[in-house]
């Protein structure tokens, strides 16, 4: 066990304190990310358009999606369960994932500070893996099979890049301190394009569109 010399060195030490503190933040940036997918994507496959209030969801979602739990959370992981874009190894790993994140968001100091033992480390690439599992389904299975430029193609999966993957790489890039992006950006926008990265609009059903679909 540390002792109190031991902790306050680590506390105090901005070198440690500093990476602790970015990947349980991280972790926890991605987590709300993952559930924002999973409910969005689901709610978004369901809508039929849009009027001046926002997205016009459709009576489907209510009795195919909703109808399975009180959680719109819940009845969306069902949904995709159902539908095969996870598997019940999935399930259980995405309530592993919440009880780190929960303890990360109650507990912050004190695992930033090492007095408490957390996993979110260990567990960040197969947060990652969920995250990146759900959007490649939704590019393969929705994206592609609807666009007739993919007709008679197989596509490498391995190369497809989903919206929310391309976001979470992007925001990890700008938090490390890279202003490359931001650079990028600006030289854009001084050619007078008032969007740099065409890859993050949005598909007509509201969600990003995959920045990189590769044909094999």
């Amino acid at each position: 066990m540390a002792s109190t010399i031991d902790k306050w060195e680590r506390f105090l030490d901005p070198e440690v304190v500093r990476p602790s503190l970015f990947l349980a933040t991280m972790f926890i940036t991605t987590f709300e990310i993952l559930k924002d997918s999973i409910v969005d994507d689901v709610r978004d496959f369901y809508t039929d358009g849009f009027d001046e209030h926002g997205p016009i969801v459709g009576t489907e979602y209510k009795s195919k999606v909703l109808s399975k739990n009180k959680s719109p959370l819940y009845a969306s992981l069902q949904w995709l369960r159902e539908n095969d874009a996870i598997d019940d190894d999935d399930l259980v790993t995405f309530e592993k994932l919440k009880i780190t994140r929960n303890q990360l968001a109650h507990q912050l100091f004190d695992v930033v500070t090492g007095q408490v033992e957390s996993a979110h480390q260990a567990q960040f690439a197969a947060l990652v893996a969920l995250l990146r599992k759900i959007g490649v389904w939704w590019v393969v299975n929705v994206e592609i099979s609807t666009n007739p430029d993919f007709d008679g193609q197989e596509v490498d999966e391995a190369g497809i890049v989903p919206g929310s993957i391309l976001s979470l790489q992007m925001l990890i890039e700008v938090a490390s301190g890279n202003t490359e992006l931001l650079e990028r950006w600006r030289k854009e926008h001084a050619k007078g394009q008032t969007e740099a990265y065409p890859s993050l609009k949005r598909s007509a059903n509201g969600r990003p569109l995959s920045s990189n679909i590769r044909p094999l």
